[in-house]
């Protein structure tokens, strides 16, 4: 092994998706034999919040030394062994404050970043590899901003993290989803009926406009663009009547909006980024359907099968794409470390790997190109030639 060049900490925020562990092995095979230690942060930043700065005290489950042994076990598996949360530093709530900061640390919100910053310095760490969506990683631009060396890599299922055109986890969903949607059409025909799926997509429709584009579903509704329940309904009862099997399909993103509606939460409850628990829109979707589908039915109203695809899509192991793709951001994030450039994001533009500055993430927003991507009156895909597009047809920015 090389002579010792400095640490790297790794960790995983967000949501789990598949992709993640392949990733951290790329970084720690790469790492170790350039010279450097490599930690692995345990759930994320929560990780960082509630070490104790003491040699004596036990912080194992703050973070782990990552080897090539640790790492081959899990790299071609699902989720993420480090495990994940959504801690937010800079808003810890009271209740929420490690015993050992509870005197210095009072208000009902609170900012550890300075203790962040000092476990960061306890255990030695040159550089940061934050894997996570937006929220994870806009703590990482604070943390580059306070001037720790970071080095970013994009992971969300929705795909919506500014700057680059592909997320680890993007593929496998819609491969999934595909694939979920192709069992599910077999119980809409045998009965003849709607099937409603909601998936991901909180503010971007990329999961529910990729698989329809793909043919797994007759339409789609998306965040970015208000439905009217009555017209999609009129919609999928043509589509049901010119099917053979006599049924039509829509995939509803968790974030779409009834035409003069808002988005659909679980209940008041907010993690600590400020986002409020969706789910529901599709069962509203399924039950205002077999309403309004009677006046396009002769007076008939279609029943509906309702699924949730929901955590079905992100469980398990990668697909191709997303056991090639971690791979390679781990090993742009170590090409970026060895020439001592950091505060970037490793991405995939119009095809290529590149790498792009950090606060992107914070400094815009990704969503779906509606008036270029999304037909609002077929409530479907929208495209007019493949020739020079990205991959991923939709994602991309050129």
């Amino acid at each position: 092994m090389a002579q010792k060049k400095g640490t790297i900490a790794i960790l995983t925020g967000g949501g789990d998706v598949p992709g993640l562990n392949p990733a951290i092995r790329a970084v720690t095979i790469r790492a170790r034999r350039e010279g450097y230690d490599v930690y692995g942060i345990k759930r994320g930043w929560g990780g960082l919040v509630d070490i104790v700065r003491d040699k004596k005290a036990d912080n194992s489950n703050n973070y782990i030394e990552l080897t090539d042994n640790v790492v081959n076990r899990a790299g071609r598996t699902g989720g993420t062994f480090l495990h994940s949360s959504r801690t937010n530093p800079s808003k810890v709530k009271k209740a929420a404050v490690p015993a050992h900061l509870k005197d210095k640390f009072t208000d009902e919100i609170n900012d550890l970043t300075p203790e962040v910053l000092k476990n960061l310095e306890f255990l030695g760490i040159n550089y940061l590899i934050p894997i996570g969506g937006d929220d994870t990683l806009s703590y990482g631009v604070r943390m580059f901003q306070e001037g720790m060396k970071v080095v970013a890599i994009p992971k969300t299922m929705d795909n919506d993290v500014p700057g680059t055109d592909y997320c680890i986890g993007f593929s496998t969903c819609v491969t999934r989803t595909i694939a979920l949607t192709n069992n599910l059409r077999t119980i809409a025909g045998s009965h003849e009926r709607f099937l409603v799926l909601e998936v991901f997509g909180r503010y971007a429709g990329f999961t529910a406009l990729l698989p329809t584009m793909a043919g797994a579903a007759h339409r789609c509704v998306i965040p970015e663009f208000k439905f009217n329940i009555e017209h999609l309904a009129e919609l999928l009862t043509e589509d049901r009547n010119h099917n053979p099997s006599q049924y039509a399909i829509v995939l509803v993103s968790e974030g779409a909006m009834f035409e003069g509606g808002e988005m659909v939460f679980k209940d008041g409850a907010t993690d600590a980024y400020g986002h409020a628990k969706l789910g529901g829109i599709g069962e509203l979707v399924g039950s205002e359907l077999k309403r309004h589908s009677a006046k396009f039915n002769n007076g008939t109203p279609i029943d509906v099968v309702n699924q949730n695809l929901g955590y079905m899509v992100r469980g398990g192991d990668p697909d191709a794409m997303d056991s090639i793709v971690p791979m390679a951001f781990g090993n742009l994030a170590l090409d970026l470390i060895l020439k001592n450039i950091h505060g970037r994001l490793v991405v995939v533009k119009n095809g290529r790997y590149d790498n792009a500055p950090v606060d992107v993430v914070t400094s815009t927003k990704k969503l779906v190109d509606v008036n270029q991507f999304y037909n609002i009156e077929r409530y479907r895909p929208r495209y007019s030639s493949f020739e020079m597009k990205p991959v991923f047809i939709m994602t991309g920015e050129g």
